[in-house]
């Protein structure tokens, strides 16, 4: 077993222009294109505007992206690059880890390390694939810190009893306050960027992976939520091997508690549980789209909406989690609060513990928070290190 020690170092930028970059520590990266062919879905969210109390006070023209260009028109989302980790001695991936990532991500830095343990541990490779509207597949504005604190600003100065409204959140905060169905089209078109990629592997057009590579998921925060479609879903039978760990993720959406100064603020929160949980059937009843792709005669809409609301549903959740149960693994951290694991042991296994999925709820000895468990600390060995090397260990037992 290789040793991992000094991963914890990896935690920085790499760029996504050359092909291949070697890391050091007997890992390289390889980078390559992708171009959306689900992004036509985002002709049904337009621009949102109209859903804002009020228009944007701003002179700067960069704010039009923020405010008024439709989704569709995003150039960054439709192509963009995504990162390969393989070992060095390695020119493909004989096994695949998809890495997916949380909600309102813009940078990998702190998942290098975790995909840096995986591949160590495992000896796949593991591919950091961003989401729609996440990492480099958004408008470099929504990570201009002056811009993003003036929208934020203003957010407060229209919503006084706005709470966690920061730099970090505001470009998320209002694209969803103003379009709540945005959630459902991006994670849409995010479902079909992985089916078609796999598709290309599958085909023998990935220069980087062997087509016949089984595919299996880390997962962590939001990303579960997707990777639990695409398992229940297992659209062409594409994934009816796959495994899948979950990491600080999988409970059903209501019973999640995103409201934080790196994820949403409070009034986003409100418009996008009002609309997935509350109202959902009655905008289904407006919107004849949103209702096709969320009928029973779409497996993925379907899915999907199994897991909005613990009440209802439960008997189809909990029947496609058995038949899933010994092929997932849940981590759980014993003090997160936007993921609690309570409720993530309540998804797992079910209303009457009786659905055999494994969930290991663990402590770390330091203070850590749900979006950075593992926070980075001076040169050496550290306590979060060992603690990432804890978990990862498990994570790896399971999918190699």
């Amino acid at each position: 077993m290789h040793s991992t020690v000094g991963l914890s170092a990896l935690r920085s930028e790499i760029s996504l222009e050359p092909a291949e970059l070697s890391l050091g520590r007997g890992i390289k990266v390889k980078n390559y294109s992708f171009t959306s062919q689900g992004h036509t879905l985002l002709e049904k969210t337009g621009s949102g505007q109209g859903a804002l109390k009020t228009g944007p006070t701003f002179a700067e023209p960069d704010f039009y992206s923020l405010y008024h260009l439709p989704d569709l028109a995003v150039d960054e989302n439709r192509c963009f690059r995504y990162h390969l980790m393989l070992p060095e001695d390695k020119e493909k991936a004989d096994k695949l880890i998809f890495l997916l990532h949380g909600f309102n991500e813009r940078s990998w830095s702190k998942y290098l390390p975790w995909a840096a343990q995986l591949v160590k541990r495992t000896g796949h490779g593991v591919l950091l694939f961003p989401l729609a509207f996440h990492m480099n597949r958004a408008p470099k504005l929504w990570n201009n810190a002056r811009a993003m604190r003036k929208v934020s600003s203003e957010r407060q100065s229209l919503y006084p009893d706005l709470l966690q409204s920061t730099l970090s959140n505001a470009a998320i905060s209002i694209r969803l306050h103003a379009n709540p169905a945005r959630f459902f089209w991006s994670g849409l078109v995010s479902y079909y960027d992985i089916l078609d990629l796999v598709r290309t592997i599958r085909e023998s057009r990935h220069p980087g992976i062997d087509p016949m590579a089984p595919v299996s998921f880390f997962a962590y925060s939001i990303g579960t939520l997707l990777s639990e479609i695409v398992l229940f879903t297992d659209e062409d039978g594409l994934f009816s091997d796959s495994r899948l760990v979950a990491f600080c993720g999988g409970p059903v959406f209501n019973r999640l508690s995103p409201v934080t100064k790196f994820i949403l603020d409070s009034e986003a929160d409100v418009q996008l549980y009002s609309f997935l949980v509350e109202h959902l059937d009655s905008h289904r009843r407006t919107d004849p789209e949103l209702d096709r792709y969320l009928s029973d005669s779409m497996p993925v809409g379907r899915n999907f909406r199994c897991l909005l609301n613990y009440r209802l549903d439960r008997l189809y959740r909990e029947a496609r989690f058995k038949a899933l149960a010994d092929r997932i693994l849940a981590l759980a951290l014993a003090q997160d609060e936007v993921v609690p694991p309570y409720e993530i042991i309540g998804t797992f296994q079910g209303s009457r513990r009786d659905i055999g999925i494994r969930v290991e709820v663990i402590d770390l000895p330091y203070r850590y928070r749900h979006e950075d468990p593992f926070p980075p600390a001076g040169p050496g060995k550290t306590e979060a290190d060992e603690q990432m090397d804890r978990v990862f260990k498990m994570a790896a037992d399971f999918l190699a």
